[in-house]
């Protein structure tokens, strides 16, 4: 048994994009990512649109075949042949719960996809109450089992694709902005559900959003993407509070404090420029060209994750600044 349940070393995959008839050249979505999940545990991976974070969790999963890099699941190395004998291991809850699920289907049918392509039932009858098993798992009714997908809310869809996801029983599920195309008053019920289900049943998951504070109620780490690479990872209140590589203290300045008083005396942080295209990346850091503490080494060398304190890792030459 190994330490950790998933360990992702130097993930890259990029993507070729035509420049001309017979030319084309690499799109670097993910470029050089490291991380490690232990069992049980949640990894919150937040980061702009674009940075690479949705790429890096259907690479884990081998949706994108991966450029380069290793991913090891329970100390056995994943590879295109030996996947197959993983996907009941690992799962993914997708972002969109409104086409995530086929509308042809019953909530039956696409809950119970799973058990008949693993064949995980000997009858009709034990294929039934697993499906209903699964669906009072995640707050549903067996009345469900018989309504397509369109007569549901957009927090209940989520919830058939969460119940989808656990019919073969995984160990880790790639949590893929489950939350960010639901309304407000709806997330937190689904934000308590996977954490229910996380108690329950000892899964890991690599939870995937923007809203910061959203990861950081459900997440014990957070890791922090910028243009295809990890620059911050840290335990998730030290991320908050303590905020080092310069990307990371201005998406913390943006967070909205509910307090007038605390929120006028706080320092916004602005970033300057644009994101750089992927298809050009910048010499050196990709943060520079919009870092305040650029400096010339910046430009010439790209800084690897360096360890500044226990458990707290930042890619940037001038953390202390």
């Amino acid at each position: 048994m190994s330490e950790y349940l998933l360990e992702v070393k130097d993930l890259k995959k990029h993507f070729p994009v035509r420049t001309g008839w017979f030319s084309s050249m690499p799109l670097k979505a993910v470029d050089g990512v490291s991380f490690n999940i232990k069992a049980g545990e949640t990894l919150g991976l937040v980061g702009e649109s674009g940075c690479g974070k949705t790429t890096v969790g259907r690479t884990i999963l081998h949706l994108y075949k991966p450029t380069s890099g290793e991913i090891i699941y329970d100390g056995t190395p994943i590879t295109p042949q030996n996947i197959k004998d993983f996907r009941q291991q690992m799962q993914i809850v997708f972002q969109d719960p409104y086409s995530s699920l086929n509308p042809r289907m019953t909530v039956s049918d696409i809950v119970g996809e799973p058990l008949d392509i693993h064949g995980l039932y000997e009858n009709k009858q034990e294929r039934a109450d697993r499906i209903t098993e699964l669906l009072n798992l995640v707050g549903l009714n067996s009345d469900h089992a018989r309504r397509y997908a369109h007569e549901f809310s957009g927090g209940q869809r989520q919830r058939i694709g969460i119940a989808r996801a656990l019919a073969v029983k995984p160990r880790f599920i790639v949590c893929d902005e489950p939350v960010s195309a639901l309304d407000v008053s709806i997330q937190a019920q689904v934000i308590n559900t996977f954490e229910d289900l996380q108690w329950k049943l000892g899964i890991a998951y690599l939870f995937i959003a923007h809203d910061l504070l959203v990861v950081q109620h459900i997440s014990k780490r957070i890791a922090v993407m910028y243009l295809g690479r990890i620059v911050e990872i840290a335990d998730a209140d030290e991320v908050i509070a303590h905020p080092m590589h310069p990307y990371t203290q201005s998406l913390i300045s943006a967070i909205p404090i509910p307090d007038p008083n605390i929120a006028r005396t706080r320092k916004r942080i602005p970033l300057e420029g644009d994101v750089p295209s992927p298809l050009n990346m910048p010499s050196g850091c990709a943060f520079r060209p919009r870092c305040r503490y650029a400096t010339e080494r910046c430009a010439q060398e790209c800084p690897s994750l360096q360890e500044i304190g226990p458990g707290h890792r930042i890619a940037c030459w001038n953390p202390h600044e």
